[in-house]
């Protein structure tokens, strides 16, 4: 791994905020670093509050979208929700039909079949609506390039609203409104919202608009949350905001879907982290092995009974995407050196009897095992459907948009994307993906990297440094949980390999004139043992660990020199 330390912030910032908030210089630090200077940023920064959420009305067409489903209340209409099949559309979807059935009674939901349909809008689901007789649809988190769709929809008289974050084409669809703050005409604030979070602006403005107030918005805030923790969107401005309120609805009233997937847990407070892989995985997993409809329909349960059942199928579910994860990978590895591949810039592998619905999950798997640009591809109807995931540092959208002559379809960010080929065209794609990958990427991102945040002495970690610590949270992209580097540390001679096959470190370092000891622990750092029979460096965060009714704060390794 690479140890990368993070730019010296300006040393007067910090000694002055640091005087300011009356703070460990180190502390002060890790707040600068995140653009964070005054004692006013740092009061919005751990008191996030709902008040500095932007005027939902700054994003381009919510006016228009309010008019328009307002008109459609008043007469009736009969309106459809519809969304993709993750985390942040299944969220979505969830979050504007429980806001708008409270109004009106002719609402419905529409997830696509992620097998026979695919992402986003298909003619499918615009033929539902025209056959059913539904005059609007609310697109959420998808529909951003459905411009065919759209205008497919309108000669059949189904108007469209598009509520979407992933990146515009050069045209947008010709629907009544399109909210995406990422549209370059779109002078909104804030630009990094998931999908979940422009439906979330969108109840905003139809609340204020029918002049209620952000309170009544705090129980949806439990979906907004999960949603911004599974997109791996920046943990910023309002995202930071809404996942901050959002935790509190998950730890002390949350919705009965998510009270039943919780309600085994044995941790007395969730965090983000827990959001990421405790809740997210199990909502995910209807869309990839059934159908996203059983996400929604756990989401919007009101008898909480009836959740706990739903949330049991949803547990199979996720045991059976594990096992299709396991055995995927394992066969998508051995394929990598059948075919000696393993020296290449990318990942490009490929069957058809691949299960689609864990192909992404596949593809974060071997990036993590040869840490490269990485796209799992496996049979969709008569074309070949992939997933891709990239490395840190390294926009993937940008080199597959380079291989457009082979694209049928494709869709996503800067290190995930989704597209379409067709068979043929599996080779020359390949080729040419390797080919703009080698030539574009800098070699060192081809290396894990660890960030780290400041040199810290251990000597400094005290209660109260934790407390604040903490106090950061909740952690994500741009706000990543601080990374500390110590040097010259020992282990006290006990140190040793854990698990059932050996694979984690567990230490107790002394530091320090006084020899106190920190306990450790390094996840997957077993073969690591060698190195601490003398002196040696660390890069670690820090976490409580209760053992034996006792809590004691202790350093979680990430690497070792």
């Amino acid at each position: 791994m690479r140890w990368k330390f993070k730019p010296e912030p300006n040393e007067e910032e910090v000694e002055k905020l640091a005087s300011e908030l009356g703070i460990d210089k180190v502390l002060s630090k890790l707040l600068v670093q995140r653009g964070i200077k005054s004692f006013d940023e740092a009061k919005d920064f751990f008191r996030p509050s709902l008040e500095n959420l932007h005027d939902p009305f700054l994003m381009k067409d919510m006016d228009v979208a309010v008019e328009r489903i307002e008109k459609a209340i008043q007469n009736k209409e009969n309106i459809l929700v519809y969304g993709d099949y993750d985390v942040d559309g299944t969220t979505a979807v969830s979050l504007m039909y429980s806001y708008l059935i409270e109004r009106c009674s002719n609402v419905a939901t529409y997830i696509p079949d992620r097998y026979k349909e695919g992402y986003g809008v298909s003619l499918q689901g615009v033929d539902f609506a025209a056959d059913n007789g539904f005059q609007l649809i609310i697109a959420l988190d998808c529909g951003i390039k459905a411009i065919d769709k759209v205008q497919y929809a309108k000669e059949k008289n189904v108007d469209f609203i598009i509520c979407d974050h992933h990146k515009p084409g050069e045209k947008v669809p010709d629907a009544v409104a399109v909210l995406n703050p990422k549209q370059v005409d779109c002078s909104y604030p804030y630009k990094e919202l998931c999908g979940c979070g422009v439906g979330f602006k969108l109840i905003e403005a139809l609340e204020y608009r029918n002049d209620g107030v952000i309170e009544n918005l705090i129980p949806y805030l439990d979906l907004v949350a999960t949603a911004v923790a599974a997109d791996i969107v920046p943990i910023t401005g309002e995202n930071r905001v809404l996942a901050y309120f959002g935790l509190q609805v998950i730890n002390t009233a949350p919705r009965n879907g998510i009270k039943a997937i919780i309600h085994q847990l044995e941790k007395k407070e969730l965090t983000i982290t827990d959001v990421v892989f405790v809740i997210a995985p199990r909502i995910n997993a209807a869309g990839r092995i059934k159908h996203g409809n059983f996400a929604v329909s756990l989401l919007t349960e009101l008898d909480y009974e009836a959740a706990l059942e739903e949330a049991a199928n949803i547990e199979k579910f996720n045991a059976d995407r594990k096992e299709l994860d396991a055995a995927i990978t394992e066969e998508a590895l051995i394929q990598i050196k059948d075919n000696n591949e393993e020296e290449k810039f990318t990942t490009v592998v490929y069957d058809e009897n691949w299960h689609k619905g864990v192909i992404g999950i596949v593809a974060s798997r071997l990036t993590e095992t040869f840490y490269r640009p990485t796209i799992v591809f496996t049979k969709s109807g008569d074309k070949l459907a992939a997933s891709a995931r990239s490395v840190k540092g390294f926009d993937v959208y940008n080199a597959i948009e380079a291989c457009s002559e082979y694209l049928v379809q494709f869709g996503g960010h800067k290190y995930a994307a989704g597209l379409t080929i067709l068979p043929e065209q599996y080779e020359d794609f390949k080729r040419k993906f390797e080919e703009v990958v080698a030539k574009s990427i800098s070699k060192d991102l081809l290396t894990p990297e660890i960030g780290i945040d400041a040199e810290l002495d251990l000597c400094s970690i005290t209660p109260k440094f934790y407390r604040i610590l903490q106090q950061m949270a909740p952690f994500g992209p741009q706000n990543m949980k601080p990374i500390f580097y110590s040097s010259s540390v020992r282990d006290n001679g006990y140190g040793k390999q854990v698990g059932s096959d050996k694979s984690h470190l567990k230490l107790n370092i002394i530091y320090g004139a006084d020899r106190r000891t920190y306990g450790a622990i390094g996840f997957s750092l077993g073969s690591k043992i060698d190195l601490v029979e003398n002196g040696f460096d660390i890069a670690y965060c820090l976490d409580e660990n209760t053992w034996n009714g006792v809590t004691s704060i202790q350093l979680v390794l990430k690497d070792l020199k």
